[in-house]
């Protein structure tokens, strides 16, 4: 059985909402998050822990470390592993209950942070993410499927957080009002330019949901470079596995186009990160990426699984530079306004129901609660 990984910073002094109060503190409860720097899974929940701390925000986040290390994620170990449940909920509550004594409020991820977050006994807020790599068990699936579940698990929030329209109204089609906040990002002071051997980017897991068979095909011929790593490398044979993400920022600076293919996503960062770096972006129309990439201004858009649609939209940009530098300039315009962390942040504030002033990180503390193993199971022979 993996340990519950609760990781936090000490509180700095002078960073209090109101003078003389004490410092704001949220728990943040996620099934995903950064093992170490070359992972991608849940780094979008850690950067913004990094913002809230940067604000003078305590924050606590509590997260199941060790499932999913051989590649899927953890919804993917538990589909294998479904007898593991019970014991990692029960020690998820507890270490959260634990966690949370004097928290002004706890910030759940997905709906499995939401079943987490209602047994806190605090005020708390969920974001939803639409992940599409957990299959069944993802947001937008589940508001579709098991409306009523939706209603359960969310009906108690303070707050509704989506990172997409789709996802907002999918939710609200259950009977939850949501609120919708982006996923945030880092916007370069400036970019470079790109390489002088045009090439294509992919940055991401190498699976079937993420559309890796129809962009093998669609770029067959071109220069590719893939950032990622899982079951499908075989057909890319060239890819560099997951990088660090200093070395992800410059694969992004120095691209010419930026490729997503997924057949579903919530609010993919590779896009969101693509166009904070002035790079066009050419993607499938699924989740919430039409609500960034419009076609023909910002990127272009084709329909998931066709190979053929990919292939023309990337041959389009790669061989027109002025094209290029316009997409991308719309771009990084049009992101710097939605998904800047100082407007994500301060919504994400105001979804709390907190106000904080700046603060400056201090270094984190972390230590594990490990629940007990679940009894063996016998099998007869």
């Amino acid at each position: 059985m993996a340990a519950v990984e609760l990781d936090s910073r000490p509180t700095l002094p002078g960073l209090a909402a109101v003078p003389g109060a004490r410092t704001p503190k949220v728990v943040v409860v996620t099934s995903s998050y950064p093992r170490h720097e070359q992972d991608f899974a849940g780094r979008f929940v850690a950067d913004a822990v990094g913002e809230l701390r940067r604000r003078g925000i305590e924050v606590v986040v509590l997260h199941p470390s060790g499932l999913g290390a051989g590649g899927g994620g953890l919804m993917h170990t538990i589909r294998r592993r479904p007898w593991l449940v019970p014991g990692l909920f029960f020690s998820l509550v507890r270490a959260l209950r634990r966690a949370s004594r004097d928290a002004d409020v706890v910030h759940a991820h997905w709906l499995a942070g939401a079943a987490v977050a209602r047994l806190a006994g605090k005020p708390f807020v969920v974001t939803l993410h639409g992940t599409g790599s957990a299959g069944r068990f993802a947001d937008l699936e589940l508001a579709a499927r098991h409306p009523w579940l939706v209603r359960f698990l969310l009906r108690p929030a303070r707050s509704v957080i989506c990172v997409s329209d789709r996802l907002a109204e999918a939710v609200r089609a259950c009977g939850i009002e949501a609120r919708v906040i982006p996923n945030g990002v880092q916007i370069p002071a400036s970019i470079g330019e790109e390489d002088g051997e045009p090439y294509v980017l992919y940055a991401g897991r190498l699976a079937a949901e993420k559309g890796i068979r129809e962009l093998a095909e669609a770029t067959r011929g071109m220069r590719l470079v893939a950032a990622g790593d899982g079951p499908l490398r075989e057909l890319l044979p060239g890819a560099l596995g997951f990088v660090p993400h200093d070395e992800l920022e410059r694969l992004y600076e120095r691209a010419a186009v930026v490729v997503c293919s997924s057949y579903r996503e919530g609010l993919p960062l590779c896009v969101i990160e693509a166009m904070a770096y002035g790079r066009p972006v050419v993607a499938t129309a699924v989740g919430g990426i039409p609500q960034l990439v419009e076609d023909g201004r910002t990127g272009f858009l084709v329909p998931p699984g066709d190979a053929e649609a990919l292939r023309e939209a990337l041959e389009r940009v790669l061989a027109d530079p002025a094209l290029r530098r316009r997409l991308g300039s719309a771009g990084r315009e049009r992101i710097s306004k939605l998904c800047s962390w100082d407007v994500v942040t301060d919504a994400t504030l105001e979804a709390y129901g907190l106000a904080a002033p700046r603060g400056e990180p201090s270094r984190p503390r972390t230590r594990r609660l490990v629940p007990p193993r679940p009894a063996r199971r016998t099998v007869a022979r």
